[in-house]
């Protein structure tokens, strides 16, 4: 187990085969969530007939280091076949059935998916990718998993290697990056930040109003957010008490993610960042809930799904082992190769938070765009964005009525709606809707407009349409809650424009 590295060097990053079980199962449940999500919006968000066309893809958004399995086809059956596959890799990463080739093939078919539209992403994707990397290189599928069948129990249950080191910096790097790049003074110095958060009504959920009236607990909960992504992260790398150290970490993230799951509208952002930190529990403590869980545990060891053992791997149990020095220059290798990843990794983030002199050259960004090493931690950073509003999807009949598609064609009120987060289908939407807004995205509006138009003329119950305007009331927030009246903007304008 390394002997080169002293003991108390180890410590902060040897984790237990269990953690890393439940880490494995947890990313193969999220993985078939996610997929699950995104399926309902399979021709809207992926195939030609959608909001973004794969000419429109690579004309806009496409690097020549990407790759795609789905955008090969504009046709939505073939996003359904990928999507079908991307979830039986995911439940077999979840079942732990050929796990290392069942991880290959989930990071290799969600960098695919999220290549394909970029406009819907989000931080959660970042790190969904990041974990299904370095589950490559862990053994995750030695205990409670389909793999384990038949093996004989691990001699340890603790396992140490570069890639336990690179899975606990990347979940350090990610609250510190997160906390660097809140580098506006209301995070750092005014405490107004979840002030403007909750102004959003964008994302705003019910507990979130709840605590919007209270400037002072909002100040508070600004500056208990920043010093916990700045300074929590250290608690992982002290040698000493380190389960006490890691129960610690535990419980105030989960704290803090249930806390953004109940207060804004993330998506699935705040159960990935749950699932990540599942490898970081203590051995001990897996010990106490395997006995109080004895007898259920028993039962769920018997029960084994009846799996067939691909030809391949049948080659492999029946071929010659590898000698201990063959075994030992591959896991070498294996090590030098995570190490360097880590050591990239670590580069981008510096870049991307210090910049100046550690600022990364476009030359030497190609391999994290082609393996989606690239990560951004920067919700709300530097500062929460001011601009709110809500859309009017704003349709004019042959008889000159004005209905709103964004309301099940109910007419046209730009009186603001009792819940705006109500109108986005799912998070996924509300992404692309906030990239919508922004100019260098302007390109964006009229496929969007076109596609409003020609799902809504689907219907035949719904009345023909000679227009269609995509409207933005925005709202901006203020200090202390000082009210500012919407303004109507018109974005775009697709159909008959002539009177």
């Amino acid at each position: 187990m390394h002997p080169a590295v002293p003991a108390w060097l180890r410590r902060p990053f040897t984790l237990d085969l269990r953690a890393l079980a439940l880490l494995r199962m947890g990313v193969g449940a999220v993985l078939l969530v996610d997929l699950a999500i995104r399926a309902t919006d399979l021709e809207a968000h992926y195939a030609n007939l959608g909001v973004l066309p794969l000419a429109a893809l690579h004309e806009h958004l496409w690097s020549a280091s990407q790759f795609s399995l789905h955008a090969s086809s504009g046709l939505w059956q073939v996003q359904a076949l990928l999507f079908g596959l991307a979830a039986g890799a995911a439940l077999a990463l979840l079942l732990g059935w050929h796990t290392r080739l069942a991880t290959l093939a989930s990071w290799v078919l969600l960098l695919s998916l999220h290549n394909r539209n970029p406009l819907i992403g989000q931080g959660g994707d970042d790190l969904l990718r990041m974990l299904l990397f370095w589950g490559l290189f862990l053994p995750w599928g030695r205990v409670y998993s389909h793999d384990a069948k038949g093996q004989p129990l691990p001699a340890q249950l603790t396992y140490f290697s570069a890639a336990t080191v690179a899975y606990v910096v990347q979940l350090a790097i990610l609250y510190w990056v997160t906390a660097l790049l809140k580098s506006g003074a209301e995070w750092t110095h005014e405490g107004t930040a979840l002030y403007y958060a909750f102004s959003l009504d964008q994302v705003l959920l019910p507990a979130g109003r709840l605590l919007y009236p209270y400037p002072g607990v909002l100040r508070f909960l600004t500056f208990a957010t920043w010093y916990l992504e700045l300074l929590l992260p250290f608690v992982l790398f002290i040698p000493v008490g380190v389960r006490w150290w890691r129960l610690l970490f535990l419980a105030l993230i989960f704290g803090f993610h249930l806390g953004i799951s109940l207060t804004l509208f993330v998506g699935l952002f705040w159960l990935i960042n749950l699932v990540s930190v599942l490898g970081l529990l203590p051995g001990r403590d897996l010990d106490w809930l395997s006995c109080r869980a004895g007898p259920r545990l028993a039962r769920l060891r018997r029960w084994q799904p009846r799996l067939p053992r691909l030809p391949w791997q049948l080659r492999l149990e029946t071929g010659p082992a590898l000698s201990a020095g063959r075994r030992r220059l591959l896991q070498s290798l294996r090590e030098g190769l995570v190490l360097l990843a880590l050591a990239y990794v670590g580069w981008w983030n510096l870049s991307d938070c210090v910049g100046g002199r550690w600022l990364m050259p476009e030359s030497a960004r190609w391999p994290a765009f082609l393996l989606r090493l690239d990560q951004h931690w920067g919700m709300f950073a530097p500062t929460v964005f001011k601009d709110d509003g809500w859309y009017v999807l704003e349709g004019r009949t042959a008889d000159g009525r004005l209905l709103d598609l964004n309301r099940e064609g109910r007419p046209v009120s730009y009186a603001k709606p009792p819940s705006v987060v109500a109108l986005f289908k799912n998070d996924r939407w509300r992404k692309y809707s906030e990239n919508h807004l922004f100019i260098s995205n302007t390109w964006m509006r009229g496929y969007f407009c076109n596609y409003q138009l020609r799902i809504w003329h689907e219907n035949p119950a719904h009345p023909p349409l000679r227009s269609l305007t995509v409207v933005y009331m925005k709202e901006v927030s203020l200090p202390d809650y000082r009210y500012s009246p919407p303004q109507r903007e018109v974005l775009c304008t697709c159909g008959e424009t002539d009177d």
